[in-house]
Parts: C-alpha cells; sequence; structure tokens
C-alpha cells in the first residue's frame, strides 16, 4: 500500500485547518475570549457561498434569474471574495454584542459565543433548510487528475493550494504591514496599544471580522470535503480550539504547524484505521501536552491571566 495519497490527504486538511485555526487564533490572542462560534462562522461562509454560486438550489429563484447567464466559474470567484465579506460583516456584529462582557470573567464571553453559534445554527436551519447541501464547483477543478504517479482529486490540490497562498497573505499582512504590527501589539500589551492613542474598540472589531472572514474563507474551501450541512461548524470548532493549543495560544507559526501535524495524523492513521482517524489528533493533543504544557510554540498566554 502507498501511502502517498494519504500523506497528500493529510497535508491538504492540515492546511485547511491552519486556515480555520488562524481566525480563531486571531481572535483569541486579541479579544481574550474564546470564540465557540467561530465553527458556525465557518458555515455560514459556506452557506453565503451556496447562495451566491447556486442561489436555486438555496431556494433563492429570484436571485437564480437575475445572473442565470454567469458562468459557474466566475459565480465561484465572486463567492470567495462576497462571502467571506459578508461573515465578517456578521462577525463584527457579534462583537459589538461581546464589548459588554470586556472586564468580567472570561465565562461571560465563553457563554454568549455558545448562544450566537447555536443562533446562527438555526439561522442556518431556517434560510437554507436543514439537509446536506451540495456546493457546486467549476470544471476546472472538479474531477480527478494524474499527480505524482497517482490519480488524484483535482479539487484536493486546488484547495491545499489556495490555504498555501491564504495562509501566506496572513503571514504577510501579520509581519509586513503597519497594520498587522497593530495587531500583533494588541494581541501582547492592549494597554500599550490603548496608550499610543489607537483606538482598542475598533481593533478589536476588526481583528474579529478578520477572523470570522478567515473562517467563512475556509468555509468555502472545505466544505467540497468535509460536507456542508447546518452543524458542520460543530465538528470544525474543536479541531480549531485543538490545535491553537496544541501550537501554542497566540502563535501564528504553533497554528501552523499544529494544523500540519493534526491533518498528518489523521491522514497517515486512516490508512492503517480508519476508525482512529479523528481520534489522533486527541492522541497527538495529549503527547504533546505532556511534554510541554503550553503547546509547541506555546509562551504564558493571556488565557493564564
Amino acid at each position: 500500500m502507498t501511502l502517498l495519497p494519504h500523506i497528500l490527504n493529510g497535508l491538504t486538511l492540515g492546511l485547511l485547518f491552519a486556515l480555520i485555526a488562524l481566525g480563531f487564533m486571531l481572535i483569541v490572542s486579541v479579544m481574550e475570549v474564546i470564540n465557540l462560534a467561530h465553527g458556525s462562522l465557518f458555515a455560514l461562509g459556506a452557506y453565503f457561498a451556496l447562495w451566491l454560486i447556486a442561489p436555486e438550489l438555496a431556494g433563492f429563484t429570484e436571485v437564480a434569474d437575475a445572473y442565470a447567464g454567469l458562468p459557474i466559474a466566475l459565480r465561484y470567484g465572486l463567492a470567495l471574495v462576497i462571502a467571506p465579506l459578508g461573515v465578517a460583516a456578521v462577525g463584527m456584529g457579534l462583537e459589538a454584542c461581546l464589548r459588554r462582557t470586556y472586564g468580567k470573567a472570561p465565562l461571560y464571553g465563553l457563554l454568549l459565543t455558545f448562544g450566537a453559534a447555536l443562533v446562527l445554527e438555526e439561522v442556518i436551519r431556517t434560510v437554507w433548510g436543514p439537509t446536506e447541501q451540495h456546493l457546486p464547483l467549476p470544471d476546472a477543478i472538479n474531477g480527478a487528475t494524474l499527480f505524482a504517479g497517482i490519480i488524484y482529486s483535482k479539487y484536493k490540490l486546488y484547495a491545499a493550494g489556495f490555504a498555501l497562498v491564504a495562509v501566506f497573505c496572513v503571514w504577510l499582512f501579520l509581519e509586513k504591514t503597519p497594520y498587522g504590527a497593530i495587531v500583533k501589539a494588541g494581541a501582547h500589551d492592549s494597554e500599550m496599544v490603548r496608550a499610543l492613542g489607537i483606538d482598542l474598540g475598533r481593533l478589536r472589531m476588526l481583528v474579529f471580522g478578520l477572523g470570522a472572514a478567515l473562517a467563512g474563507l475556509a468555509g468555502i474551501v472545505m466544505v467540497p470535503i468535509w460536507g456542508l450541512r447546518p452543524h458542520v461548524g460543530i465538528d470544525i470548532v474543536i479541531p480549531a480550539f485543538l490545535i491553537i493549543v496544541l501550537g501554542g495560544v497566540g502563535s501564528f507559526w504553533g497554528a501552523v504547524v499544529a494544523s500540519i501535524l493534526v491533518g498528518l495524523a489523521v491522514g497517515l492513521t486512516g490508512a492503517y484505521a480508519t476508525e482512529w482517524s479523528l481520534i489522533s489528533m486527541y492522541l497527538l493533543l495529549i503527547l504533546v501536552l505532556t511534554f510541554r504544557a503550553r503547546g509547541l510554540f506555546g509562551r504564558k498566554s493571556i488565557l493564564e491571566n
């Protein structure tokens, strides 16, 4: 048995996990709150994309008639831009609700985001229906192709490449732009940021919007592999939280490396024992935290204050 397909599957899954976990990591670092609605924002991005790509499947026949002549590749491209912006707007609205919990016990923010997750899931069920949906894809990234001597899914290659580029763009934003420097400063010392005259409230709103947009973008790219259903957010938020703990809370490269490790663990375990594939990520977490309590790249985090 060749391991190459399973390694490729693991790398693809890991890169997609990284895209989800980075948005989660930014919110935890700057907001000092664990956003339990992150998975629901992930699902919302995919459903927004369904509305834009195939509105007739979502029940929006008027929208379908309005741009029936547009090729699916153009619709898909528009969805990659518009849907994450829509999710960012929802995320910023959620941050506005969270403001009343700042300075209080972390449990308040945790309960609020948990309630928001339940509300978003019910909204999805009401608007798009309770059944599993299928996100149509352009022909260019559909089907199979010959890669490294094996027949492999075109879409998985596309998803891995897209996630890699997106992660690199997030790194460029954080490391090479003044706005990224402000975000990192806010993660390490919010009081100093306020003392420098930066509007901390606006920074938090924008970071929450960015994290939500990354979740929505990950949802669009991942659901053709993971499946599109109203409760898909529940399936994804636990691995995202596990990854930022495994990599070290607040660490960019920790989240990326942990995502790759989790993806490879799931992919390689699936080659030998499919029923253990998802359990393997939890075993990996236990193994790492046994020797490094703060994760692979972890230092003292805001969750310990």
